[in-house]
């Protein structure tokens, strides 16, 4: 036992090392560092609240007292952007997570399976890739209802299809090793086999995409609310560019408003990309060669 935490505990220095060494995994863990302490202790930085209106004057350019200026209802901009971090992280993190899972799942039992459990549920998931994505997020999001959990929900149950995919092609081709028929051999379930050997074969695979799903969610939940479909209670930075166009912001020349949230959303998503690329170089053994 002692010997597999030792050799755990190797890779995974041996990983972070490589990881810190990656030009592009490291400035991407920097940025997206930042807006996570953002979003950990924004309550703590401002007393911003989306439901006040504010005492500055309307659509006012950057002060010294208003750093990013103040938006149409005279709140402060720089404010609306600190806690729209925690509801913008938030989204993409849980919004994932259900992505993942779903993707896992279906994913693993179609490659394990195969025959009509593979046919029924790539057929399934060929729906999903087919339909177009916006249309399918706004129609449900219109049908459940424009809060939070609904947009998470929904971001979650249309970003799988991708995932599912790139898994079910790894465990076509974990379940032909020899290791899996040793498995059968002496008797063990499908579940169990699926949990102790597929998972951990192709959970690289996963945790490297999982960082680009993120990114996705991210740009999803902002494009939502963009349009209309956003929690109206929560100061997200979709629903800062949502006010900031009804308002008219980029007509009467109040670019701050508009470039203070839209720079955060590049820059998050960013992040992630480049933690992505960073962890499919470092666990795709072809990349890393290269």
């Amino acid at each position: 036992m002692e010997q597999k935490h030792s050799i755990a505990a190797k890779k995974t220095t041996e990983f972070l090392g490589t990881f810190i060494r990656n030009k592009m995994g490291y400035t991407g863990a920097i940025i997206l560092g930042f807006f996570v302490l953002i979003a950990i202790f924004g309550p703590l930085l401002t007393d911003y609240d989306p439901k006040e209106y504010g005492v500055a004057d309307v659509l006012s350019p950057p002060t010294w007292d208003n750093l990013l200026g103040t938006d149409d209802l005279g709140r402060d901009v720089l404010g609306g952007v600190i806690l729209g971090a925690r509801i913008s992280i938030m989204v993409g993190f849980i919004s994932t997570l259900i992505s993942m899972f779903v993707g896992t799942v279906v994913g693993i039992a179609s490659g394990y399976y195969g025959r009509k459990v593979d046919t029924l549920l790539m057929r399934l998931t060929d729906v999903f890739l087919v339909l177009p994505w916006l249309p399918l997020a706004l129609v449900l999001t219109a049908i459940l209802g424009a809060s939070l959990w609904n947009i998470i929900f929904v971001i979650g149950l249309t970003s799988w299809p991708g995932t599912a995919r790139i898994v079910r092609s790894q465990t076509l081709s974990i379940k032909e090793r020899q290791f899996i028929e040793r498995a059968r051999s002496i008797g063990a379930n499908n579940f169990y086999i699926m949990r102790k050997h597929i998972l951990p074969n192709v959970f690289p695979l996963i945790f490297a995409n999982t960082v680009l799903v993120s990114a996705v969610a991210i740009l999803s939940e902002t494009t939502l609310s963009f349009l209309g479909m956003g929690d109206t209670t929560q100061p997200s930075w979709g629903m800062m560019l949502h006010y900031a166009f009804e308002s008219g912001a980029a007509s009467l020349g109040a670019y701050w408003y508009l470039m203070a949230p839209g720079l955060c959303v590049v820059l998050v998503v960013l992040g992630f990309t480049f933690i992505g690329y960073a962890f499919d170089e470092i666990l795709n053994p072809k990349l890393k060669r290269r």
